[in-house]
């Protein structure tokens, strides 16, 4: 079931994480096309503001992610309610408060940015920050919500919303080039109605009764907030090197390729965003199911979900890297028509870009892991090491060597570089080189339930259900279980799977039962999991005398404590009983 979860949710994820870079990459390619060079410059300088915007939503989405991850494992869901409150009344008042002070500030910035003080280039920065900034609140709501819609399954209306955006995007950039003429403004502002657009289409989900999530202000907690910035603070890390990483190529591209170099590197990071949206993708898979799978202290469940992360990373890092080194000329051309420096310059840069793909899916996939499985630090640690400090240095000794196109190797020799300092922990942890996932998981040698004391079944047809029950029985008595425990627990499993397979299962697609029967700390737990229809046995009151209805009564009425979570498309159910 993780393997179908990652193909699912790896789509999704990867689409998602296109919601703020597409409409950058296609400013990029409207600036280029219709305003000149030095406008797309200006859009580099301006660059660093609009990532600091990007910063603060990825923190709360993924400390959404963390926060709903841990719920969603105890199977709370008033607790999920709770972060999506609290996410939700965070995003509006950090957004509006910073829409604010960018429009108050929006000169000083575009000068600390490197455009001076008067002249076109600076006019041209501080018009589109002013232009962008209106849409905050819709960027941020965007990056917000995908979380949510994910964990809501709703995957289809991400896509429209996502399509959505995209079709606005352009139409506005036309009309502001071909009607309006706006300028820098203009251009800013049709990426800030794109997204409302896109925030209109999500939100005829999350405003109708069919949303699982329940927002109210009195759900609005300080505890909540504190654990959402906790939660996101690594992806801070990621986000804030990223705008420093930024802000110092640019210095470095002034001084040794002038206006040129930056345009190029405004070139070079709106292609180089679109392409890593795969690994982008990857870090949300990876955070997302690592902290589900935390919290359930599955041990097995961790290391299939980073060897499914590692193979997917070479492929389709692979695969992304192949395309971005031979399609470069032609991407880069979409930009920038006239031959010339800065031409040249993007080129290249794209095609070294390239190289660096398969360790970056690599690095985003294991250091979310790390923060999905409560080790905050390391992932800090990482994001450092990966988004500022080795590209940095590589750029600046690479530099003074080549040049700009010695620059050109600060993300690829970065990705690498902090993938080795990865790996020579771990190998330093584990006392020896391995490429297995077990080492790389960093987990406690007590972690999760021991192999002896954990039975886990996937049921595919009624058939196997009995059989099923048979193997939970044998299993309590293993464990030196008496025949009342031993039949109860047999009971639990034959009752909810066989009600699960007669009413879940579909004629027209394959279904999915995991079961995991597990011993530890004096007691049973049961989950239960499957891809049918939403049905929650907890909250379903049956009428008449139905044999599924007494099947439920029965096992409620055994159960210590029950709950019940829908998730990622998914039933999930957790049975507790005393020894």
């Amino acid at each position: 079931m993780i393997r179908k979860l990652v193909k699912q949710m790896l789509a999704a994820q990867t689409l998602s994480a296109l919601t703020v870079s597409l409409c950058l990459l296609i400013d990029n390619i409207m600036i280029c096309r219709f305003l000149g060079v030095q406008a797309i410059a200006a859009y580099g300088l301006a660059n660093p503001i609009l990532l600091v915007i990007g910063a603060i939503g990825s923190m709360l989405a993924a400390g959404v992610q963390v926060a709903c991850s841990k719920s969603l494992g105890s199977g709370s869901k008033e607790e999920t309610d709770k972060g999506y409150s609290s996410a939700v009344g965070l995003m509006l008042g950090i957004s509006l408060l910073f829409t604010v002070l960018v429009l108050l500030f929006r000169s000083p910035l575009a000068t600390l940015m490197g455009a001076g003080r008067e002249g076109e280039l600076f006019d041209q920065t501080r018009d589109y920050l002013t232009g962008f900034i209106i849409g905050a609140p819709g960027s941020m709501g965007a990056l917000v919500l995908v979380p949510f819609l994910q964990i809501a399954g709703q995957s289809n209306l991400l896509i429209v919303a996502v399509l959505g955006m995209t079709v606005s995007d352009v139409a506005f950039d036309l009309l502001n080039a071909l009607v309006f003429h706006g300028g820098m403004f203009g251009m800013g502002l049709a990426s800030s109605l794109s997204y409302y657009a896109a925030m209109v289409i999500a939100l005829g989900y999350f405003l109708s009764k069919k949303c699982v999530f329940t927002f109210s202000f009195k759900l609005i907690t300080l505890k909540k907030i504190k654990e959402l910035f906790v939660g996101g603070v690594p992806t801070i890390f990621t986000m804030a090197s990223s705008v420093v990483l930024v802000f110092i190529l640019n210095k470095i591209l002034l001084r040794a390729g002038g206006s040129d170099g930056v345009a190029a590197f405004s070139v070079l990071l709106s292609i180089g965003n679109a392409s890593n949206c795969i690994s982008t993708g990857m870090g949300g898979v990876s955070l997302t199911l690592s902290g589900i799978l935390f919290n359930e202290e599955d041990r097995t469940g961790l290391k299939e979900l980073l060897r499914l992360l590692v193979r997917y990373a070479v492929v389709l890092g692979a695969a992304a890297g192949v395309l971005l080194m031979a399609l470069a000329p032609v991407l880069v051309r979409i930009f920038i028509s006239q031959p010339g420096t800065a031409q040249d310059l993007a080129v290249q840069g794209v095609r070294l870009f390239g190289l660096g793909l398969i360790p970056c899916c690599l690095n985003n996939a294991l250091k979310n892991l790390y923060q999905g499985t409560e080790r905050v630090s390391l992932t800090e640690t990482i994001s450092i090491l990966e988004g500022a400090l080795l590209p940095v240095l590589v750029a600046l000794l690479f530099s003074a060597i080549w040049g700009v196109n010695g620059v050109w190797l600060y993300f690829a020799l970065g990705e690498l570089l902090a993938l080795a300092c990865i790996s020579l922990l771990v190998w330093r942890r584990s006392h020896g080189i391995s490429l297995k996932a077990e080492p790389y998981l960093l987990l406690k040698k007590d972690f999760g339930v021991q192999p002896e004391n954990l039975l886990e079944m996937d049921i595919h047809s009624i058939q196997e259900v009995t059989a099923a029950a048979e193997k939970a029985e044998s299993f309590c008595r293993q464990h030196g279980q008496n025949e009342k425990i031993a039949n109860h627990i047999a009971l639990c499993v034959e009752e909810m799977a066989s009600n699960t397979v007669l009413h879940g299962f579909s004629q027209k697609k394959k279904n999915y039962l995991s079961i995991r029967v597990q011993h530890k700390g004096g007691r049973w737990v049961l989950r239960f999991r499957d891809d049918c229809q939403a049905f929650d046995p907890v909250s379903y009151v049956p009428s008449g005398e139905q044999e599924d209805a007494l099947g439920i009564r029965l096992v409620m009425a055994m159960a210590d404590d029950i709950r019940y979570t829908y998730s990622l498309n998914l039933n999930n159910l957790t049975i507790k009983l005393s020894a």
